[in-house]
């Protein structure tokens, strides 16, 4: 746990199985997860529950995780003009909300999306009927399930690039009907960094928070997905580096990780080599910057490891759907 009781995370693959998924998250010190519900490039979810589901939930609260949060699939894009794909959108997103509490997860994360040149304010429009319609046909229970809206980097027409384009986003999802307490904001450190914020600063951190706090409601951020990036301020590009390693650095991380108007949020890794180790050694980073201890020297290779995405927008819909072996994170 961090200092004053905020939550680390991580997205940990299930590839090994989902109770070995919880165990590896208690070894190296998490106290939560984020997963993928099914594969995550594909447009076709499961019609039955995973059979390790009663174990997993089992070894979950066992052990304390949470809160949970379910990553949809990089396929949805709400936004974009293709009608086809918006209501393929709109089933996944359905699907995720629906099976999430099955899971336990309190959240299930998504990303805005890329209006595809079709203009800003159509992109939001678009975005505010796909989630009202979504959660139209969402079953009712007791404990549902926030959808979180992830920003983005800006490439390829992404939507939610700063505060302003995030608030606006929700004013036209509120506008639709969708409860304002079941929907709230995700801050990907790489994005923001992509997109233009200087939070390599303490003082462009404050004024990041501040700015979110003004427009939208602190109370209204549930989830930091922390990573440092490998681009450059501005890039629009979005490549994931370890912790304190990467243009960010160990300024921007600490305020991120210490700031006393985030002590609600709670915060995912997202960084390379997730399944070759590194998973320990950021969380491992993300401690010591949070409690003011020096960051340990990489070794070159761990520069180059899996996982350090290079997107410039919402991914399009591939030729083949992959292989359930690829639910990794």
């Amino acid at each position: 746990m961090l200092p004053d009781g905020r939550r680390l995370g991580a997205h940990l693959p299930l590839g090994g199985g989902m109770v070995a998924a919880v165990n590896r998250a208690q070894a190296i010190g998490l106290d939560t997860l984020q997963i993928f519900s099914d594969n995550p490039t594909a447009w076709r979810r499961r019609a039955e529950p995973p059979r390790e589901l009663g174990a997993f939930r089992a070894r979950v609260d066992e052990v304390g995780l949470g809160p949970l949060a379910i990553h949809a699939p990089y396929l949805v894009n709400l936004a974009g003009p293709d009608d086809m794909f918006h209501e393929r959108s709109i089933d996944v997103l359905r699907h995720e909300l629906t099976v999430a509490p099955t899971f336990g997860a309190r959240f299930v994360n998504v990303h805005t999306g890329s209006h595809k040149g079709s203009g800003l304010e159509v992109g939001i429009e678009r975005i505010a009927s796909g989630i009202a319609a979504a959660f139209a046909d969402v079953p009712d229970g007791p404990d549902p399930a926030i959808l979180v809206l992830e920003n983005t980097a800006g490439g390829g027409g992404g939507i939610g690039v700063d505060v302003d384009e995030m608030g606006a986003l929700l004013a036209a999802i509120a506008t639709r009907g969708v409860p304002l307490d079941r929907v709230a904001i995700c801050l990907d450190t790489a994005h923001l960094w992509g997109a233009g914020h200087p939070i390599h600063t303490a003082h462009g951190v404050d004024r990041l928070v501040g700015e979110f706090g003004d427009r939208i409601g602190i109370e209204r951020l549930a989830m930091i997905h922390l990573n440092d990036s490998k681009s450059e301020l501005g890039s629009r590009m979005d490549r994931h580096e370890h912790i304190g390693a990467g243009a960010i650095g160990p300024d921007g991380m600490r305020r991120i990780l210490t700031h006393p108007d985030l002590r609600q949020v709670t915060y995912y890794l997202e960084t390379p080599g997730m399944d070759e180790g590194y998973d320990a050694i950021n969380a491992e980073r993300a401690r010591d910057l949070a409690e003011g201890r020096p960051l340990a020297i990489l070794p070159p290779e761990a520069m180059n490891l899996p996982g350090a995405r290079a997107r410039t927008g919402p991914s399009v819909e591939p030729a083949a759907e992959a292989s359930a072996a690829e639910l990794t994170g």
